[in-house]
């Protein structure tokens, strides 16, 4: 199977995000096994969803691991040209979801795997598939505890988020939490008797407001754009009928954090707004949603140099959206990102990935193994 026909297996598969993901885990361990490679599927603790970890050469030397997700977002939007889980070619373009984000670096690696095995690499090349990285990187965490056991510790993590090919050094932190406010319903014509959730809610949506704006003033790092942390509200919901007293709103939140900020603590003074509204009578509930750090590795990193001479480009200091490689940072491993796609083309109808980035994808990880067998 080239790397076309991987993608066209991968993408058929449904796998989005927070659900069971048994049938794409299987299928790409049955196709490394079948060229002799070692798999461990290992279970979440959800019982129905897997991540995968595979070695292609001596597992007991230090190497490099080649971390991906096999989950996507949903693809329900009505805007799609083709079906979204049939992998459709029109040019040089491949149109289907995840193939951008990030499925077409999974079949890149896949379809490097025969090349790989016929090096007899003196250090190993790993494969590292998660689940659950759409709803807040709920899965890799479970993997990278178990890295010690199954390896020795890596050289360095490239993990294949859309990149256009072009290395990544560094992307900012990412919290996101629930506010649920229950009040007491009633008739809107005796507010005395009822408390209204909303209102309460008003104050703990001021106080992200006044955060937010507060952030824009620093710390700073000039890599990023914006290049200071930001918090945004972005779910309301809350009420049914304009004459009922509402009882329960909800906020959805969300900050994002420079390295050396911890995005959960940018939540802390609306979490203090949210948990006073106890003393006015209200019931209140945080509920973490997810997070994960920031991704800050040094320019002179021997992971930036390698990236460098297997790209022919000088990696990038920063990007905007978030990946598991802060995830491994955290765990002691330096990290990079660096993949086919552009993040631009994910998450939205007709997503879609070049066949030259496919290619260029493949030749890089095969140029890998080389070195690794040099």
């Amino acid at each position: 199977m080239d790397v076309f026909d991987i993608l066209d297996r991968l993408v058929a598969f449904p796998s989005v995000a927070g659900k069971p993901n048994g049938d794409i885990a299987g299928w790409i361990e049955a196709y490394l096994a079948g060229h002799g490679i070692k798999v461990t599927l290992l279970p979440g603790p959800e019982g129905d969803r897997f991540n995968l970890f595979a070695t292609v050469g001596p597992a007991d030397v230090p190497g490099y691991i080649l971390s991906g997700h096999m989950d996507v977002v949903p693809a329900g939007e009505p805007q799609w040209s083709s079906a979204p889980f049939a992998l459709h070619l029109e040019g040089e373009r491949l149109y289907g979801r995840g193939t951008t984000d990030m499925k077409g670096f999974l079949a890149a690696a896949l379809a490097a795997v025969p090349a790989l095995a016929g090096l007899r690499l003196a250090r190993p090349i790993h494969l590292a598939f998660s689940y659950d990285e759409e709803v807040g990187c709920r899965g890799v965490p479970h993997l990278i505890a178990r890295l010690p056991e199954l390896c020795a510790k890596p050289l360095g993590v490239i993990v294949g988020e859309p990149s256009v090919m072009r290395a990544v050094r560094g992307h900012k932190g990412k919290a996101a939490a629930r506010v649920t406010v229950h009040g007491r319903t009633g008739h809107s014509s005796r507010p005395d008797l009822g408390l209204n959730a909303i209102h309460g809610m008003a104050d703990v949506l001021s106080t992200a407001v006044g955060e937010a704006g507060r952030l824009t003033r620093g710390p700073f790092d000039l890599s990023f754009e914006p290049s200071y942390s930001s918090l945004q509200a972005g779910v309301v919901a809350g009420g049914q009928s304009v004459n009922i007293i509402p009882d329960t709103c909800t906020l959805d939140l969300e900050a994002r954090a420079i390295p050396g900020v911890d995005p959960a603590n940018l939540l802390t003074p609306v979490k203090a707004r949210a948990d006073a509204l106890a003393a006015e009578g209200f019931r209140v509930e945080w509920t973490p949603m997810s997070a994960y750090p920031a991704l800050s590795l040094p320019q002179d990193a021997a992971l930036a140099a390698l990236l460098r001479e297997l790209t022919g480009k000088a990696p990038l200091a920063a990007v905007s959206y978030g990946t598991e490689a802060g995830l491994y940072q955290a765990a002691g491993l330096d990290a990079i990102i660096c993949g086919p796609g552009d993040i631009g083309r994910a998450h939205k109808p007709d997503e879609y990935i070049l066949a030259s980035e496919l290619t260029a994808c493949q030749r890089m990880i095969e140029a890998l193994g080389a070195r690794c067998a040099a």
